[in-house]
């Protein structure tokens, strides 16, 4: 049987229509019922035994099933002492019913076909059991109760002033996942950090699509409920209550589990923390129908791995397009959290007060806001804070290579630690291998800083400018600082007492860095007094001022030193120092290596990987053996101007060599020997007259740069027997002829000519550039 509401009909009257209407067994459906069904906002249907006998009771729930499909009609079946299966499968005494008119109508092939369609879909959809209530009167007056909220909800006015932006493509792709066929019950995981909007997105799904299922229920709040005295009991109650449409359900009871096996639920778990809740609250999927749907929210990727789901989609920051819609983009960072909280701040306030906001919220993070996101970080441990506290307050965009080495000298851990931040949302690592954080998510570091003490000198992290001239220009540093980040084209000139870094013993980081393009350094001491730097792993001065190295500080725990622009002659007195030292980057010392280094010093150099001595103007000559380092693989001697030869080469990793702006005249034939050679960089080497027939045994050389190089007049014929696909840079050279071997160069991507004035002649199309 089937009943059609439309909006004008009494809904006082719906309990005693149910009671009241039988069954038709007419073979029509009339023109004016059919009109009826079209106007209506919500289509009750009522399953009996003899429900399938009815011609017209099929024709009408085919085209009741259409409406739902093309106007979005509200369908509620309720099956009035059947089952929801035998509907479905059209088994038991309903299956008897419909055999009986199939016999009639079995050359009809289509109309049972279509009936067969609908009946499945409709027993499919969400609504009422009367097996699962006592009294016939109950579940009369639940349906009609649910039947009046629905309406309720269908002609509310709409109000879209607490609507969230940017939710509607997010919720279609979802959907889109989880209608695809399974064979098992699909989970699905929905993973971000907090205020993403998970939990606003899971919550549109779960009112969108719970109309279709048999049973539905949204747990809330399933981390902070679970942390209450029974809180899991209670949710579990709520659960089965909520799935089974009855107050009063007995949790484990055999009954209840093959209850629910028959029927097609949804299930939405929101904020889960750990797979224990979801072991109590469902114990397995084992139970449930292949047609059901369990949607998880989390911030902790790893629950999502343990629970086995079937599909994790990453929550993230709303696009450009949407978040400008609801205001502050750049503070919010499409976060629909900080976007609704902000909105709420700054609603109806002054342009004032605006501006004022603004300031404030770019040292500060507001309350509300700060609170949500704590949480990932409070389930961490302090080897993992540490580690979230550093890429906050020093590493974001940095490099992750080097980073982990500066956390694994810190006992941080880092392969363990940086794997659970990255599965707790809380930074991600880019496809160019740099450490990501969300800007809230910064803040949020920084502000755990800042709530340390309300002194600076107080705080294990130091990165705004005016807390460190604070702390440096009054010499109040303490043992609490760990950390320091001084943008020094933000700040006067600094006069430092020698004692300064003798009162900070647990040091690990200091970055002393202009972000001006002709910046200098504005942190001025006339020595360092010891002790000091003793625990320091990262350092990075700026035209760092004085002539050597602290005397303290130990290659046995430093992992990178940059003194770029400085005058500095020597890094330390003694050989020991160097022993452990993996990176050395005294980019641009103007002083440094006047004189070729000890010989002793390279076999203590074996685990460096990356040698930057550009600009080191006095630097003549290299060490023999400097190719021979095993771990080497970048070189940097550009602007090294007295240069004027490289050593013999045995040996070598190196795949990076910038010889850009020296005095080179020629390189050595045993070049060849550099096997792993990509990127050679001669780039205006005014001085560089020739190129060695060995050249082309360079297997891996991708980019041949000797742009600028005035003297250069030919090249040797055997650069057609690269091997390997080369860019080759040619321009302001005094080339006067490309040899002709060179258009059968196979291998050539690109060939950059341009202002090569005494060029005469060139290769002659078609050219085998690719």
């Amino acid at each position: 049987m089937v009943f059609v509401w439309n909006f004008q009909l009494k809904v006082y009257k719906v309990a005693e229509l149910i009671k009241r209407r039988g069954v038709h067994g007419g073979d029509e459906i009339s023109k004016s019922l059919v009109n009826v069904i079209e106007a209506s906002a919500i289509s009750v249907i009522v399953f009996s035994e003899g429900y399938a006998s009815s011609r017209s009771c099929l024709d009408e729930l085919v085209k009741i099933l259409e409406c739902k499909k093309e106007y979005a009609q509200i369908v509620i079946p309720f099956f009035y002492r059947v089952d929801p299966s035998d509907v479905r499968n059209q088994t038991g005494s309903f299956g008897d019913s419909f055999s009986k008119l199939e016999e009639r109508l079995k050359e009809n092939t289509e109309k049972l076909r279509s009936w067969r369609k609908a009946l499945k879909e409709a027993a499919s959809l969400s609504g009422f059991l009367s097996l699962n209530i006592r009294h016939e009167s109950e579940f009369i007056n639940e349906v009609g109760n649910d039947i009046l909220k629905r309406l309720d909800e269908v002609f509310r006015p709409r109000d879209n002033k607490n609507k969230l932006v940017g939710v509607e493509s997010k919720v279609e792709e979802i959907e889109s996942i989880l209608g695809v066929e399974s064979k098992d019950v699909y989970s699905l995981g929905i993973w971000g950090i907090g205020g993403i909007g998970k939990t606003t997105i899971a919550r549109a799904i779960f009112d969108k699509i719970s109309g279709d299922f048999e049973g539905s229920c949204f747990l809330e709040n399933v981390r902070e409920e679970s942390q209450r005295s029974g809180g899991l009991s209670c949710l579990q109650q709520k659960l089965l209550s909520n799935l089974l449409k009855h107050k009063n359900v007995m949790p484990f009871i055999d009954l209840i589990f093959r209850r629910l096996s028959r029927m097609k639920v949804l299930i939405v778990f929101d904020d889960v923390t750990c797979l224990s809740q979801l072991q109590s609250l469902i114990g397995s999927l084992y139970w449930l129908t292949p047609v059901s749907r369990i949607i998880i929210t989390t911030r902790n990727k790893q629950v999502l791995r343990n629970w086995g789901v079937r599909k994790i989609y990453e929550m993230k920051a709303l696009e450009y397009h949407h978040a400008i819609e609801l205001f502050i983009m750049k503070y919010a960072q499409g976060v629909p959290l900080a976007l609704k909280v902000l909105g709420c701040f700054l609603y109806e306030r002054e342009k004032e007060v605006w501006e004022s906001a603004i300031d404030k919220l770019q040292r500060i993070l507001l309350a509300s806001i700060f609170e949500v996101l704590k949480i990932s970080y409070d389930s961490l441990d302090d080897k993992e804070k540490n580690i979230f506290l550093d890429v906050a307050c020093f590493f974001q965009g940095e490099d992750v290579d080097p980073v982990m080495k500066f956390f694994n000298a810190s006992g941080f851990y880092p392969e363990i630690g940086m794997s659970v931040l990255v599965d707790k949302s809380l930074i991600a690592i880019d496809s160019y291998n740099k450490i990501t954080m969300h800007d809230l998510l910064q803040e949020l570091g920084k502000e755990i800083v800042r709530q340390e003490s309300i002194n600076p000198e107080n705080r294990s992290r130091l990165w705004h400018h005016e807390d460190i001239c604070e702390v440096l220009m009054y010499n109040t540093g303490t043992k609490k600082i760990e950390g320091i980040c001084l943008d020094m084209s933000k700040v006067k000139e600094i006069h430092l007492n020698p004692s300064t870094f003798t009162k900070m013993p647990k040091l690990r980081f200091l970055k002393f860095y202009s972000s001006s393009f002709n910046g200098e350094n504005k942190c001025k001491i006339s020595y360092l007094q010891d002790p000091g730097f003793g625990e320091v792993k990262y350092l990075h001065w700026y035209g760092y001022p004085l002539k050597s190295l602290p005397s303290n500080l130990s290659a046995e725990k430093l992992m990178l030193l940059e003194v770029p622009d400085s005058d500095i002659e020597q890094l330390w007195d003694c050989v020991k120092h160097y022993r452990k030292l993996n990176q050395i980057i005294p980019a641009a010392c103007n002083k440094l290596i006047a004189k070729t280094p000890n010989p002793m010093l390279m076999p203590r150099l074996n685990k460096l990987v990356l040698l930057n001595l550009r600009g080191s103007k006095s630097l003549k000559r290299l060490p023999s053996r400097i190719f021979n380092l095993e771990f080497l693989t970048k070189l940097n001697l550009s602007g090294c101007s007295k240069l004027k030869r490289l050593p013999e080469i045995s040996s070598g990793n190196i795949s990076w060599l910038f010889l850009r702006e020296t005095a080179i005249e020629e390189l050595p034939s045993s070049i060849e020997r550099l096997h792993r050679l990509g990127y050679l960089d001669l780039l205006d080497c005014k001085r560089l007259k020739s190129l060695p027939r060995s050249l082309w045994m360079l297997k891996s050389l991708g980019v041949l740069n000797l742009s600028g190089c005035s003297n250069l007049q030919r090249l040797p014929e055997c650069l057609a027997q690269f091997s390997s696909p080369i860019i080759l840079n040619l321009a302001k050279t005094n080339i006067e002829r490309i040899p002709k071997s060179i258009s059968q160069l196979l291998m050539l991507r690109y060939l950059l000519l341009s202002y090569s004035e005494s060029l005469q002649s060139s290769p002659k199309p078609p050219f085998r550039a690719r």
